[in-house]
């Protein structure tokens, strides 16, 4: 919606009431530093890393850093573990050969390894990736140098690599179908050999929720390990999709996430954890121990290395961090959790709720992790309103952003309207600032005598009821509004990959940049239709075709939601504009604009405005 101007300027050397183009250029170079400076800005300024006492364990110190405190495991106990005494084999639990079980329900299709008891494939059952096939919750890439879902950390390193290659022994090797076997089932592993003794316990429903159980000992005496998801998500493709990469945090009801540059790898963190783990613009990994008072967290953040341009691999590689989460209890040494592992849906993050000390499943709930930034108060209405839209009227995202700018539009109507007449109303007192100007203008500008010229003027518009500021007003309201769109479109999983007419995703740029370019001419149309009492038509000029040319330049890379949301805005202002030129109170504001041009050109006073 493209008000980008009063446009019915104020005549004659810029006076104190009213917007000059000048200040409307300033309102919109400003509106785009601020746009691109919070970009930038939420990259350098991240939340804080949180910092790890002393007495905390980092794992960057090896197996020398040793269990993580809270631990009844020594040191000795974890070098044992790496390096097991002999046992009977008759005891042990071994499988033979690597096998594989898949469990799905209508929601996902999850494939585990007996090879470490660990996920090699999470489906996604209602998503695509970007070549169209279902998506992968796994990160294939990063998983095969840094690990896979729910393998187990441990601060050894040797210790970690044997439970990851270990052969367990599954409950079952066939398909599972939780949905038609009563909405819920189970999957163990165990694994038994030279003293080390694991068992990892998996339960499942119809819900993107799975509960985890697992413990290990050695000779009997339990090993501090963690339950982890190591290696990001499996819909990050490219560096842009890495860098939306967080670590999510709830501790004591109170959310907080940290951005990749922030994370420190490997460090624990105890306390009482309503939940953790990672996400990305649309999906997430969260842990929900069962245990928060007594639970303990390990972030992750390592790298792997993609190409700056996919299409362009001469131009070179760069590193993207790859975010993980660990967790277990620093009370026991066996590890108790949910995990959710699906999109950030806000109906489906509100019903996955933290453990509370009670026990029960109704803790602080997990919506925060799809976060709309502070612009939040403006665009998590606008989403709320599009899907009603979306889902009562038209069942196309791209139709119903179209139908929600109309209705803000029309809802700005009266905005127009009154800034219309405060600047018709200006346009008549504008010979009496003339002669307060001339009385002054023998003044220098740092004459303090000049402040007195100021208050005649504002004296001059408050009897006549002029607001100073009624030109600016629909753009205070439009660009909050543009903002609150461009935020909304990079977190709400609906517009992701969202079709209307040639375009494929609603939350990427347009690829033909046919929206941008629409966007050129129809501002160029509002500016030409917009009449402007006063303005030098050379500088008209110069408006005309350097503010379509800015806000052009913003839509071209920008998700296509949003350029189709400016581009509606504008076409319906043209059209307002044009009823509104046909109005007394347009042919009158055209009628003064031609009389002002006249006199300035020297010509008679009698010509008519445009259309």
């Amino acid at each position: 919606m493209a008000e980008i101007r009063n446009p019915n300027q104020p005549g004659g050397g810029g006076g104190s009431g009213g917007s000059d183009p000048r200040t409307m250029l300033l309102f919109s170079v400003a509106f785009l530093c601020i746009f691109l400076g919070l970009q930038y800005w939420k990259t350098k300024n991240a939340p804080p890393a949180r910092k790890v006492p002393a007495a905390q364990t980092d794992a960057s110190n090896g197996a020398a850093a040793g269990p993580a405190p809270g631990s009844s495991a020594t040191a000795p106990a974890a070098a044992a573990a790496a390096s097991p005494v002999a046992a009977s084999a008759a005891n042990d639990i071994v499988a033979t050969s690597e096998t594989q079980t898949v469990v799905e329900n209508d929601l996902y299709r999850i494939t585990f390894s007996n090879r470490g008891a660990q996920v090699t494939s999470w489906i996604l059952k209602k998503y695509k990736d970007d070549d169209g096939k279902p998506l992968d919750l796994v990160n294939r890439q990063a998983s095969a140098k840094d690990g896979y879902p729910l393998s187990l950390y441990s601060y050894d390193p040797s210790l970690k690599s044997r439970l990851a290659q270990a052969l367990y022994v599954p409950s079952a090797t066939g398909p599972i179908d939780v949905t038609s076997s009563g909405g819920a089932h189970s999957l163990a592993f165990n694994y038994s050999a030279g003293g080390l003794v694991v068992k990892k316990h998996f339960t499942f429903d119809t819900s993107y929720v799975i509960h985890i159980a697992a413990s290990v000992t050695n000779n009997g005496t339990q090993v501090n390990t963690l339950v982890s998801w190591p290696s990001a998500l499996g819909d990050q493709s490219d560096l842009p999709s890495y860098a939306t990469s967080q670590f999510d945090t709830s501790q004591n009801g109170k959310y907080d996430h940290v951005a990749p540059k922030k994370v420190s790898n490997g460090s624990t963190i105890n306390g009482q954890f309503d939940y953790a783990g990672i996400s990305d613009s649309y999906f997430a990994a969260i842990f929900l121990p069962d245990s928060p008072d007594s639970s303990m967290v390990v972030p992750l953040n390592n790298s792997i290395t993609l190409p700056r341009n996919p299409k362009r691999p001469e131009d070179g590689t760069m590193p993207a961090p790859v975010l993980g989460a660990a967790i277990g209890n620093t009370g026991s040494n066996s590890i108790d959790t949910r995990l959710f592992a699906g999109p950030k849906v806000i109906e489906v993050l509100n019903s996955v709720k933290a453990t509370s000390l009670n026990g029960k499943d109704d803790g602080p709930n997990i919506e925060p992790i799809l976060e709309f930034g502070w612009i939040g108060i403006v665009a998590k209405p606008l989403f709320f309103a599009l899907r009603f839209t979306h889902d009562h009227i038209v069942p196309n995202w791209g139709w119903s952003i179209l139908i929600l700018t109309l209705i803000i539009n029309i809802a700005m109507l009266p905005t127009r309207i009154t800034m219309m007449k405060s600047a018709m109303k200006m346009q008549k007192i504008q010979p009496e600032m003339n002669k307060i100007k001339d009385k002054y203008k023998h003044l220098k500008a740092t004459d303090p005598k000049r402040a007195e010229m100021n208050t005649e003027v504002m004296e001059l518009q408050k009897r006549e009821g002029i607001n100073m500021f009624g030109g600016c007003l629909p753009m205070l309201v439009q660009y909050p509004l543009l903002y609150g769109f461009y935020n909304m479109l990079r977190h709400v999983i609906e517009l992701r990959q969202a079709h209307w007419l040639w375009l494929h995703d609603m939350a990427t740029p347009d690829p033909t940049h046919l929206l941008p370019i629409f966007v050129i001419v129809s501002m160029f149309l509002v500016q030409y239709l917009s009449p402007s009492p006063g303005m030098d038509p050379a500088q008209q000029k110069t408006m005309a075709f350097m503010m379509p040319a800015f806000f052009g330049f913003m839509m071209w890379n920008v998700a296509s939601g949003l350029a189709l949301y400016w581009a509606g805005g504008n076409l319906i202002n043209v059209a307002q504009q044009m009823a509104m030129n046909r109005s007394s109170m347009g042919k009158e504001m055209r009628e003064i604009a031609a009389k002002r041009n006249a006199r300035k050109l020297g010509r008679p006073g009698n010509a008519r405005g445009r259309n």
